[in-house]
């Protein structure tokens, strides 16, 4: 399936529907409005000269409430529909390589002391969660920002693979999770709205429920009996004074719950929704069956019982009607549904967490599936079991590079071979390179596809030094902060993990005499510990490094030619250490007379 022309195509659909309900919209409009005319109109002669009897009014009334309802559900076709448009417009942005800058960026997510966050372009514009990230809860993108900062565990990834590969083609099955619900996002915080429904149950005393149902089945009955004369208004002035007392002593605790209860029961309506859409589906993969169970665990349906939820706020809203207000105040109406809330959060209350989270879980597992879907020719690593650390990928390319731009390249670490030393002039792609191992590394552990024709690589953990710069805020220069950055992936060894050390012209801001010794040293310190990695140099005293480590160490390079005056990158990783640089050559194809 090609999915540009997939995406296309659906989009096509999705906007003819859009301007035939916007069509049936306009049309349902003006009748509403010609009827409205049409009923004043009769109601005009009805009331003024009987020309017309005053059950023909009973026409222009049923078909106006017959119109307003077919206007609603025209309404809700048109909205999905624009929903449907929005997404596959983003979705076809990303395949034309035009979405940078326009979905979620992660940036609550951005921390400069991680060890490969800022590095490899995680977050922020043009970002890997930007590319990724087609979720619409914080609970998804939190999920999701998680899976990219640290690496699960080999089974975990193997269940997100078999995950990702069956939902990899439900396309109608994630367009119908985009367009649930009125907004195209939520900004609901899923700590906030679990704390509030773990929080410790505000009691009321006991048989309140009761007592307050009695009485308001007296004041109603007292007050029908004086109202047809069988009564005086003592009884109904008795019955309503008792419960006024009543409603006066559980004031505080009513106005306790039905305060706390508004933002999370309007936050969690999304939820429902994303939550029925995934409980009437069925999946064969081992994570997504455990996800969809865990559902409806305890014999409560998670969607059933927020809509509950959400029913009750509804009715709580009825106060607010100035019609109902006397009645509501009358009948302990706020009390009776403050208990009823309380017994919700009883019941359900300690699984609202595991729900939202459920949830998230499952938007970020789609979000992977859209990018494999969007990107076929990516494919899932083999994630092996190998001493000592491993990586090897044939045709290994940048994920956040557009098929056409980039240039693949073959990339093997360990076993014997622990490091290798990249040497190339300015521009020659070194640092792309090693931000295209890190993100495929990143992807892979994640349970994603990668960017490669084929990856195989043992538990890794990232430590890049790629992007460090100095910071006026914090006093600290560049070099200091560099080795601050080597000194947090020196502190990574022994936790578990093979390190995979990514380093960009190590130590590059200090004098070329303590750069080779002290890259030699940490380099050696990294390998000695049981570490795999790359770093680069254009300054070929590194290169020597080899030397000191002979038959772990091999010197690789990015060349470039110069032809007719302009300066040619291939992009490929060549053996050996690189022959030309090319800096006096860059100053002279900007016009700097060198």
């Amino acid at each position: 399936m090609n999915p540009l022309a997939e995406y296309e195509g659906r989009l096509a659909q999705r906007r003819a529907v859009s301007e035939r309900e916007r069509k049936r919209f306009r049309l349902i409009g003006n009748a509403r409005l010609a009827t409205g005319i049409a009923g004043a109109g009769m109601a005009f002669f009805v009331f003024g000269e009987t020309v017309i009897p005053a059950w023909a009014l009973v026409i222009p009334v049923l078909l106006f409430w017959v119109l307003v309802v077919l206007h609603a559900r025209v309404v809700e076709r048109l909205e999905g529909a624009n929903r449907a448009v929005v997404f596959y417009e983003r979705g076809v942005e990303r395949l034309e390589n035009k979405w940078m800058g326009k979905g979620e960026q992660g940036e609550r997510f951005r921390n400069p002391g991680h060890v490969y966050e800022e590095d490899l372009d995680i977050f922020g514009k043009g970002s890997l969660f930007e590319l990724l990230c087609t979720v619409r809860t914080r609970s998804g993108e939190d999920k999701l920002a998680k899976w990219l900062l640290a690496p699960a565990s080999s089974a975990e990834a193997t269940e997100r693979q078999q995950a990702i590969q069956e939902l990899r083609e439900r396309v109608d099955l994630r367009e119908d999770l985009a367009v649930l619900g009125d907004a195209l996002r939520s900004n609901t915080d899923p700590d906030a709205v679990a704390a509030w429904a773990e929080a410790p149950p505000v009691t009321f005393f006991r048989g309140a429920n009761i007592l307050e149902a009695l009485l308001a089945a007296a004041v109603v009955v007292t007050f029908g009996l004086y109202m047809a004369r069988f009564a005086t208004r003592t009884p109904f002035l008795t019955a309503l004074l008792v419960e006024l007392t009543c409603a006066f002593l559980l004031g505080s605790k009513t106005l306790h719950v039905t305060g706390a209860v508004n933002s999370p029961a309007r936050d969690l309506g999304l939820l429902a929704k994303l939550l029925a859409r995934l409980e009437s589906e069925s999946f064969d993969a081992p994570l997504l069956m455990r996800l969809r169970n865990g559902l409806a665990e305890s014999g409560l349906v998670a969607s059933a019982q927020i809509g509950r939820l959400r029913r009750l706020v509804s009715l709580l809203d009825w106060q607010r009607n100035i019609l109902f207000a006397p009645i509501a105040m009358a009948i302990l109406w706020s009390a009776q549904i403050a208990m009823a809330i309380e017994r919700w959060r009883a019941v359900s209350g300690n699984h609202v967490r595991g729900w939202i989270g459920g949830v998230g879980e499952f938007e970020a597992l789609f979000a992977l599936a859209g990018y494999a879907f969007e990107h076929p020719l990516d494919t899932f690593p083999e994630l092996i079991d190998v001493e000592g650390g491993w990586f090897e990928a044939i045709g290994l390319g940048h994920p956040l590079m557009p098929e056409e731009q980039f240039v693949r390249n073959d990339v093997r670490l360990g076993r014997d071979v622990r490091l290798l030393i990249i040497s190339g002039s300015n521009m020659s792609g070194k640092s792309t390179l090693l931000r295209s191992v890190g993100l495929n590394v990143v992807l892979a552990w994640a349970g994603a596809p990668v960017r490669a024709n084929r990856l195989s690589l043992s538990p890794l953990v990232v430590g890049a030094s790629i992007r460090v710069v100095d910071s006026l805020q914090d006093g600290r220069s560049r070099f200091y902060a560099e080795i601050t950055r080597l000194r947090e992936i020196v502190n990574l060894l022994g936790g578990g993990r093979t390190v995979l050390f990514l380093m960009d012209e190590l130590l590059s801001g200090t004098n070329s005499h303590d750069r080779k010794i002290g890259a030699a040293a940490i380099v050696r310190k990294l390998i000695d510990r049981g570490a795999i990695g790359m770093i680069t140099t254009h300054d070929l005293a590194l290169a020597h490094i080899a030397e000191d480590l002979p038959g772990r160490a091999v010197n690789v390079h990015l060349a470039d030619t110069l032809e007719d005056g302009r300066l040619h990158f291939d992009f490929k990783l060549r053996e050996g250490v690189v022959e030309r640089s090319n800096a006096l050559d860059l100053m002279r194809s900007v016009g700097l007379e060198v």
